[in-house]
């Protein structure tokens, strides 16, 4: 952030300008621009010449009216002080004196308070040029006083320039992949691209390779993520497990590996909402026509579906656990939905259906010399219902606390609360017998009652997609026994009702006055 005033576009005075630079703008020469357009001899001008003595002496580094300070080291009240004392000096060969404080949002409160009256009445030759990376740091009552010029990051093309520019001018030998790489990963940082493509010169003797930037950045190549994604679109879980595989052992980053691939989703998120590729987009030319290939052929329900599972990833990393299950996981459960219960991979496969069901009548109509029939109904003939999804026992069992019983919870919490104690028994059918322990003959009582044992179907319906009957039963510690089955129930007394209300519902027996 940077107070100056609006001298460089007019001559009357103005407020402080702000800028907030993101890091890595080289925010010297962009401040130093100001300090040029400020004391130019053409100036002041917005378009200074570069050639006078005042701007040659700015961009040497030599001018003795413009003050670079970091305000990362100097940022105590003293040096403001000093600051202070210095500013009723006049400047030495230019119009103004032009004092730049980096990274300004790291002062103390203390030296801001003291700064207050110099930005709100400063002289007539002095400017402040605050620049910052974090604008929401600077205190409230700074950034009313200054103007504030944000600059934005540079696109995928400029940072591919400046780095064949620098080869060029550093005799680097660098394919334009390898500096796409190197572009990519900076995101927008015009010192940190620089930086690592010195990294890169200096590692392999000015031969840098797309293999060098790979393992120098552990980034993921771009025909990885594709590769990936084309898998998913394919359904192929053993190709996508066998793949991951195959990057570990190569020495990729897992956890690089899932940010990469999330950004990837992104692209492909943008493309199918935008209907084009975003000029913004980190991409070259040639990633541009397969992105937006691939875009029409993954779904948007999928694309949101394994950015949701990544998630879960993402947070893992956070924590500094392993990434390696839970990206998986993801896979598994995005290229095979029916193996998982869960209510979003439930949600997910609806929206699959749906959207195959639009192909579908898409399909039906005519194109060129190809259609294709639909066959007659006769009158009076039956028509067979769709197959209903496979379901089987151990998926029940795997889903009822996670999955069941939440969404039964979500209908009736007394209902949730009594079918806790139960559990599936078995699944022949289309009925389903639900078991309770001895214990528990009560809970199953209440099961029974038709209020609750429609929530349970419905739940049942909304998970599984099946219509299942419902039989309930006692065992013996949760298994059904020979005496279980010959012993008919006898009815519950009223203590051990009353005893059973008060530890299911948290109650207690209120006495009559």
């Amino acid at each position: 952030m940077c107070p100056a005033h609006s001298h460089s576009v007019s001559s009357r005075r103005g407020r402080p300008v702000p800028q907030v630079p993101t890091s890595g703008l080289r925010r010297g020469r962009r401040t130093g621009g100001v300090a040029k357009a400020l004391n130019c001899e053409q100036g002041p001008t917005p378009s200074p010449d570069k050639t006078c003595h005042a701007c040659r002496a700015i961009a040497d580094g030599t001018s003795l009216d413009v003050v670079e300070m970091d305000a990362a080291s100097q940022r105590g009240i003293d040096d403001i002080r000093e600051i202070r004392e210095r500013v009723v000096l006049q400047p030495v060969e230019g119009r103004y004196k032009v004092y730049i404080l980096d990274e300004a949002h790291q002062l103390t409160d203390a030296a801001f308070n003291a700064l207050l009256k110099l930005i709100e009445e400063p002289p007539p030759h002095l400017v402040f040029v605050f620049c910052t990376t974090d604008l929401s740091k600077m205190l409230p009552t700074v950034r009313s006083r200054c103007q504030t010029f944000a600059f934005s990051r540079p696109r995928l093309p400029e940072l591919v320039q400046l780095l064949r520019r620098v080869a060029e001018g550093e005799e680097i030998e660098a394919p334009d992949a390898a500096l796409s790489l190197v572009a990519r990963s900076a995101r927008g940082s015009y010192r940190d691209a620089v930086s690592t493509l010195d990294q890169l010169a200096a590692a392999t003797e000015k031969q840098v390779t797309v293999q060098s930037v790979l393992q120098l950045l552990g980034a993921v190549e771009e025909e990885a993520l594709f590769r990936l994604c084309d898998l998913v679109v394919d359904r192929d879980t053993a190709g996508a497990l066998t793949f991951v595989e195959e990057l570990s052992e190569q020495g990729q980053d897992l956890g690089r590996l899932v940010t990469d691939l999330l950004e990837h989703l992104r692209h492909l998120l943008l493309v199918q909402h935008l209907g084009e590729v975003p000029e913004s987009l980190p991409i070259t030319e040639e990633t541009r026509d397969r992105l937006r290939e691939q875009a029409n052929q993954v779904g948007e329900a999928t694309v949101l579906r394994l950015c949701d599972l990544l998630a879960v990833a993402v947070e893992d990393l956070r924590q500094g656990g392993d990434p390696r299950l839970p990206l998986e996981l993801a896979l598994v459960k995005v290229t095979r939905p029916a193996a998982d219960l869960s209510r979003e991979s439930v949600a997910h496969r609806l929206e699959l259906l749906e959207r195959a069901g639009h192909l579908g009548q898409a399909q039906g109509t005519v194109t060129g010399t190809v259609t294709e029939t639909v066959p007659e109904t006769v009158p009076g003939e039956p028509v067979e219902p769709p197959a209903a999804p496979s379901l089987e026992l151990e998926q029940l069992q795997e889903a009822w606390q996670r999955t069941i019983l939440p969404a039964v919870e979500e209908k009736s919490i007394p209902t949730a609360s009594v079918l806790r104690e139960a559990h599936p028994k078995g699944l022949a059918g289309d009925t389903l017998t639900v078991e309770f322990p001895r214990a528990a003959s009560f809970h199953r009582q209440l099961a029974e009652d038709p209020k609750n044992a429609t929530l349970l179907a419905e739940a049942l319906y909304e998970i599984t997609g099946r219509h299942l009957a419902l039989a309930f039963e006692v065992g013996e510690n949760g298994e059904a026994g020979p005496e279980a089955e010959a012993e008919p129930d006898e009815p519950a007394s009223e203590e051990e009702i009353s005893e059973l209300i008060k530890g299911t519902f948290d109650a207690r027996e209120l006495e009559e006055p």
